[in-house]
């Protein structure tokens, strides 16, 4: 593996992963994802607890206490996208060193509920707030927000192109109206923009759900083995520069997975043999752990020599076996990062791979009972097949991806131990000085 790590290829992909750490506007990106790091853990912590309670009958699915206790996820990870746009808003201003980032960071905000349609009008003339694409699911348009916003803007001032106000007015006043020409620049194009495409679409898409719907389109002719691995690693690649992979190819699957199921409950109930379908496989794209099956990520980092990764995974392990990654995905970073990014795809064909070769051998079944609540690992498995083997496996699974995630683990690792050393230098070196 040294020797792969060393290769040519690796190297050059490393020096191109750090030069992607230097661009302002990726730097903006991790630092935004980075900066979430709370709202990331109080949101699972809250989602951990709603799907718990039902399943000790504390409360129900969908009663007062169970709406009061989701209410956090829904103010925390429902609405990801808009903390992630408002701090990467900011942070891209600020690495333009432009006067005012919080002002640019509201603008980017606005522009971003335009941008996917967030207040809607009901039928009964009652304004509604639409949080479809507030979560991670309206990421990658928020990133676009981000940074046409900060681009323009940093246009306008390059140019001039702004209200002057005299000298002797307060710095917040001069940021406010210095403000307004680009905001209404901003407006006006992510109106015409949302206009245009909901217009052409009959009403039926808005800028967000366009671009859901354009990376979409050709999934869905991919329904054969081999053109689930293709949807796999598809998904997954998606992850890694920021996109919700998982919420583009679930749309498209998820009337297959019905219809899947459906007809193996008729088969159980009748006695019969069930059958396999393709789309059973898309379960390997975040079985042991979520998305990318980083489960066994967050286990070696307990015992990294990394100061960062083990606190990382400290408050990652948990959440990860209810398959709720984002704390460990956005916290390592693994997106825009070559060397945990390629583990993070890998996995998912193996993982396929190990699925395909367990549903053929038929030590495991097709699952035929829908299983959609948040559940830890293993559980879902045997609720939807009521096969123990079925929920062994997934803790079977672990297996390959860790031997799949180790390698690029111990070269991530050796890195920023690397990093952590040398600011440890510098600082014991200016106390010195001191």
């Amino acid at each position: 593996m040294d020797k792969f790590f060393n290769s040519p290829f690796m190297v050059k992909l490393q020096n191109f992963g750090q030069q992607l750490g230097s661009n302002k506007f990726l730097g903006a990106l991790q630092g935004a994802m980075m900066s979430t790091m709370g709202v990331l853990m109080v949101g699972a912590i809250f989602q951990i607890i709603t799907a718990v309670g039902p399943m000790f009958h504390l409360f129900e699915t969908g009663d007062a206490i169970y709406n009061m206790l989701y209410m956090p996820y829904n103010y925390t990870m429902n609405c990801l996208s808009l903390w992630v746009v408002s701090l990467m808003g900011y942070n891209y201003a600020k690495a333009y060193k432009m006067k005012s980032p919080i002002m640019n960071a509201i603008d980017c905000t606005i522009c971003f509920l335009i941008a996917t349609s967030a207040f809607m009008t009901t039928a009964e003339g009652v304004t509604a707030l639409n949080m479809s694409f507030l979560g991670s699911t309206g990421m990658f348009t928020g990133f676009l927000v981000v940074f046409v916003v900060v681009r323009i803007e940093k246009l306008c001032i390059d140019k001039n192109v702004r209200i002057k106000m005299p000298d002797v007015c307060p710095q917040f006043l001069v940021d406010g109206f210095t403000s307004i020409i680009p905001l209404f620049f901003n407006v006006t194009i992510f109106m015409i923009i949302s206009i245009i495409i909901t217009y052409v679409s009959g009403g039926t898409l808005n800028l967000a759900s366009g671009i859901m719907a354009l990376l979409a389109a050709p999934l869905g002719v991919l329904v054969s083995v081999p053109g689930m691995f293709v949807i796999g690693i598809f998904a997954s690649a998606l992850w890694c520069f920021g996109i919700h992979g998982s919420m583009i190819v679930y749309p498209v699957l998820m009337p297959m997975m019905m219809q899947a199921a459906a007809e193996n409950a008729a088969h159980a109930a009748a006695g019969e043999p069930l059958v396999f379908f393709p789309v059973a496989l898309f379960t390997a794209l975040g079985v042991c752990g979520g998305a990318g099956n980083t489960m066994m990520l967050a286990i070696f980092g307990l015992r990294s020599k990394s100061k960062q990764i083990q606190a990382v995974a400290k408050v990652s392990a948990v959440p990860g076996w209810f398959g709720i990654n984002e704390p460990l995905t956005f916290g390592m970073p693994i997106m825009y990062n070559p060397i945990l990014c390629i583990p993070y795809v890998l996995t998912v064909p193996v993982i396929m791979l190990c699925y395909l070769i367990g549903y053929k051998t038929g030590f495991i079944i097709p699952q035929w009972i829908p299983v959609l609540s948040l559940m830890p690992m293993g559980f879902s498995a045997y609720l939807g097949s009521l096969n123990w083997r079925n929920a062994l496996w997934v803790y079977l699974m672990l297996i390959p991806s860790g031997l799949v995630w180790y390698p690029f683990f111990k070269v991530y690792e050796r890195q920023l131990v690397a990093k952590e050393k040398e600011a440890e230098a510098l600082e014991a070196a200016a106390c010195e000085v001191e």
